[in-house]
């Protein structure tokens, strides 16, 4: 939409509010709204201020003047706002110099197309992620000097075979068999459908929805791919409607990647392809149809996988569904179709057009705009460089014999051991400034804090370990 468009589309629905949204450094949207009547056209060129300092990871007090401004292409009415409201997702510039600011997530995105452009080697990246999450009846969670503990709790738990329902109503999902039940197993399948109505409402295209693997309630809907700009875009309006759909339904929806121990945790595999005019550049006779190009995407991938999960699972909780045995992919490997490689290309159709690469590893906690300009960036450099990833191992990689696995590399096994790799790792994201030194930088303190916050806390587990040592 243009900005006229918006300003038909504001009187046409006769909408009353308008709510700026943007991405912080950690993938939460952020906004604030302003009357209709205080809305014109001049704001998608002059933008509207607010307090950068106060937004966790960005401006200093002595500089916090910033400006939010609007891209008409995002347009939407919020489906979850009594007064019609209508919502833009913003730029973040700085006032004085009209500069994108360099520690906004979308602006990254931006930088990451334009560099995809300038290369030479394609002119638009689709990607395709696949976000799981779970739904919940209730969360309790408490961490204090004296006292830590959380209660997660869903009807179609396996551990509520014994609760009193009135009367026991049974069909609970038992571990690691939630993948595709019918009701009454399934029990949210109203909820995800109401999730993809609204979803289709506000401009998104989806795919398809279903349970996923885990017991208690974890789902995944899945998006018709995009380019990476509007991709990042339309999944922070999918976290947005998730979890607002939920308590819609009296129900609460994390995208967190490991909230109970013993069953699968929820992912986010991104699908990526390099497009050139209307010619897919991954398409070739090599390995699994793939192209030159796509084999080097891969070697990128793989070579620079280390730092990638500083930006694609930046959590300490992230690299607890990081381990072998629960669909979490740790060997950096590649194959067809196998499902424990870190990178697949997924062979459901011959067609040039469908072939890509999925990165299994990254989770939902990831902020898209940084998490898919960093691997289109590996890809890139892959390709720059022509970074050979070695033989694919078509072989379930969770069973292999110790002298086979000890050859092999895994992801870091901690958040710290991600930023650590980051750090040593950063030049492949620096070209053209796509990532900044700064933006980096800030980066791993923001998240080594984090580190240290969940480090230096006792947990609950110890005192049965350890308590009468």
């Amino acid at each position: 939409m243009t900005p006229q468009e918006i300003l038909t589309l504001i009187r046409e629905k006769e909408v009353l509010f308008v709510d700026f949204k943007f991405s912080d450094i950690h993938g939460r949207l952020q906004h604030f709204t302003i009357p209709v009547a205080h809305f014109s056209a001049d704001i998608f060129e002059e933008g509207l201020g607010f307090d950068g300092s106060s937004i966790r990871g960005w401006q200093g007090i002595e500089a916090s003047d910033m400006l939010v401004i609007p891209d008409p292409r995002t347009a939407f009415i919020d489906p979850f706002v009594a007064q019609p409201t209508l919502s833009l997702t913003c730029d973040i510039e700085d006032p004085i110099t009209r500069d994108p600011y360099s520690r906004s997530p979308r602006g990254i995105a931006v930088k990451a197309e334009e560099y995809l452009r300038a290369s030479g080697i394609g002119d638009r990246a689709l990607f395709g992620p696949e976000a799981e999450f779970f739904v919940f009846d209730e969360v309790r969670y408490r961490s204090e000097s004296n006292e830590s503990f959380y209660r997660v709790d869903s009807s179609e738990g396996i551990w509520n075979t014994a609760t009193e329902e009135f009367p026991n109503l049974g069909h609970k999902i038992p571990h690691k068999e939630g993948y595709l039940p019918v009701p009454p197993m399934d029990r949210l399948m109203d909820l995800r459908n109401e999730m993809v109505t609204t979803m289709q409402q506000i401009g998104i295209d989806v795919e398809a929805q279903h349970h996923e693997v885990a017991t208690g309630g974890q789902c995944e809907i899945d998006l018709r791919f995009d380019s990476l700009l509007l991709m990042a875009d339309n999944l922070c309006k999918y976290k947005y409607v998730v979890k607002n759909v939920a308590a819609q339904f009296g129900k609460t929806a994390t995208f967190m990647p490991k909230p109970i121990f013993g069953d699968n945790g929820s992912g986010m595999h991104v699908h990526s392809s390099i497009w050139k005019g209307d010619k897919p550049i991954m398409a070739g006779d090599g390995y699994a149809g793939l192209s030159e190009e796509g084999l080097f995407y891969i070697g990128g991938i793989l070579r620079h996988a280390k730092a990638l999960c500083a930006l694609t699972n930046p959590t300490n909780n992230s690299y607890k569904r990081l381990v072998p045995g629960f669909e979490a992919p740790v060997i950096l490997a590649y194959s067809a179709r196998n499902r424990s490689a870190i990178c697949r290309i997924p062979t459901y159709s011959d067609s040039p057009k469908a072939k890509r690469v999925e990165f299994r590893c990254p989770d939902p906690s990831a902020n898209p705009y940084l998490a898919f300009s960093a691997i289109l960036m590996a890809g890139l450099d892959g390709i720059e460089n022509r970074i050979d990833p070695g033989d694919a191992i078509d072989k379930n990689l969770y069973d292999l014999p110790p002298e086979e696995a000890a050859n092999l590399d895994t992801v870091p096994e901690s958040l710290r051991g991600s930023l650590q790799a980051l750090d040593e790792d950063r030049g492949f994201l620096l070209k053209n400034d796509v990532f900044t030194e700064d933006f980096i930088d800030n980066f791993i303190d923001l998240k080594m804090a984090e580190y240290d916050e969940v480090r230096l806390r006792p947990h609950p587990r110890e005192y049965d370990l350890y308590y009468d040592i």
